[in-house]
């Protein structure tokens, strides 16, 4: 009876799962997502407590105890800090399968070697090998997102030869553990010590810009290692969820890939984010600018205005001030959508969560493949706080580290307004072509203040910027 107990829950637990990822697929079905990933997620902690195997009671609880300790500050971040934040939740979780599969080995190796079969120790070392690097690198990806580390590449000479190499001999220790790991058992330390030390050598030569993407890849990482600890311990549901967590993971980097027009291997040995400075680069450029209220007043004199939300926007938590803009502007019959490029912000979605927080209708938001088209005909391009997404570099500069990467046409549009704090540089580390158009003025300032000037400008109030 308590066997068909866990297995229903673990059957449960499963299709819950599956649900989740499908729902929080839409942003009108994401809520309902969420909830589905954690009664998931409590329906097979149940099954799991159940087994018959479980004596001590006591030792779970004070884990319990100490992950809602650790977990609860951690779950209060915010959005601009998810990227970091769910990197984070990746190392626990490589740390977490790297020390089962730890304990498992040493356990059959000393009270019963005869359990360390050739497929088993395989597993084992693969459990460790991808739990490890996860955890390090993984740590220097959220070091780098919160700069706690310079976010910039750090390139030293024969960076790739090294990194192989060093993931080569703990693949081959790994192949001679699984051939006899009685005989070969000094090597399990060893592929230990590698797996730490190519995470963050992984990691290192990766710039800021490209760190959303090697996290993705990373989850998918976690996720092999959860397959592997699932058949380490015979847990058929650890299996399906570790299988759901590292599929999603790399057809997220694949989508993010796609989005920037680059392969894999140019996101771990590419080196984006890089500054870098051409001879264009250092000539002396002017910008034109602009204040709040004569925005403001470009803005109600349009026909059509597409928005272009980015990261500046995200940090200066301006989207309730966009809203103020988009009522204003939709009162006076001017039609306003909101171009969202795949990438825009630290992680896909980013864009799209902060505005649905600001209640704008869904069907104002537009992927960047269907308001391209649009462009030529919009009266006002309002740029905020986005950078290397509507760069027209990415067309035609091919020296450019974003060249090829599909952008907003933010420079076909009649006139555009950007929000910026100043003139540094974005994720890429180079200038962007669009605020130095003709057509194109700049209004510095915080994106929070800025669009809430804008906004009481539109209104008929006045008001300035402290």
């Amino acid at each position: 009876m308590n066997e068909t107990f866990i297995q229903l829950a673990y059957l449960l637990a499963t299709a819950l799962f599956i649900f989740s990822l499908k729902w929080m697929n839409d942003p009108e079905t994401a809520r309902r997502g969420v909830f589905a990933g954690v009664a998931a997620m409590i329906v097979a902690v149940a099954g799991t407590l159940a087994k018959p195997g479980i004596v001590n009671y006591e030792w779970i609880a004070l884990a319990a105890v100490l992950g809602a300790v650790v977990g609860i500050p951690l779950s209060r971040v915010p959005l601009t800090a998810v990227p970091q934040r769910t990197a984070l939740s990746h190392a626990f979780g490589g740390l977490a399968a790297g020390l089962v599969g730890t304990a498992k080995f040493y356990l059959w190796l000393h009270e019963s070697p005869s359990e360390l079969t050739h497929f088993r120790t395989a597993v084992i070392s693969t459990e460790v090998l991808l739990g490890f690097l996860t955890f390090t690198g993984s740590l220097m990806a959220a070091g780098k997102l919160q700069e706690i580390i310079p976010s910039r590449p750090i390139v030293y000479r024969n960076q790739n030869f090294i990194n192989l190499s060093l993931f080569g001999i703990a693949v081959l220790c790994a192949v001679l553990l699984t051939i006899d790991p009685l005989r070969f058992k000094g090597l399990f330390p060893v592929v230990i010590v590698l797996s730490l030390l190519f995470g963050v050598l992984l990691i290192l030569p990766i710039g800021g810009a490209d760190m959303p993407t090697v996290i993705s890849l990373l989850n998918s990482y976690a996720g092999l290692s959860a397959v592997a600890m699932g058949f380490v311990l015979e847990n058929k549901l650890l299996i399906t969820a570790g299988a759901l967590d590292g599929s999603s993971g790399l057809i997220l980097s694949i989508i993010m890939c796609k989005a920037m027009n680059r392969s894999f291997t140019n996101v771990l040995f590419g080196a984006f984010g890089q500054v870098q400075v051409s001879a264009a680069d250092a000539e002396k450029k002017t910008v034109k600018s602009c204040t709040p209220k004569d925005a403001a007043q470009i803005l109600e004199n349009a026909n059509f205005v597409v928005i272009v939300p980015g990261y500046g926007m995200a940090v200066a938590q301006a989207q309730h001030r966009v809203r103020e803009i988009y009522d204003q502007l939709v009162e006076r019959g001017i039609t306003v959508k909101f171009a969202i490029h795949p990438v825009a912000g630290r992680m896909p979605g980013h864009m799209n969560v902060l505005l649905a927080e600001a209640e704008i209708p869904y069907e104002d938001l537009v992927e960047m493949d269907e308001i391209n088209p649009e462009m030529p005909q919009c009266d006002v391009c309002l740029v905020i706080g986005a950078n290397d997404v509507v760069n027209p570099a990415a067309r035609h500069d091919k020296n450019s580290p974003i060249y090829g990467m599909p952008i907003i046409d933010a420079d076909k549009a009649k006139t555009v307004l950007a929000i910026k704090r100043s003139m540094n540089p974005g994720f890429a580390g180079i200038e962007n072509e669009l605020y130095y158009l003709d057509k194109t003025l700049m209004v510095f300032g915080d994106a929070k203040a800025v669009t809430g000037e804008i906004a009481k400008h539109l209104a008929g109030e006045g008001a300035s910027i402290h």
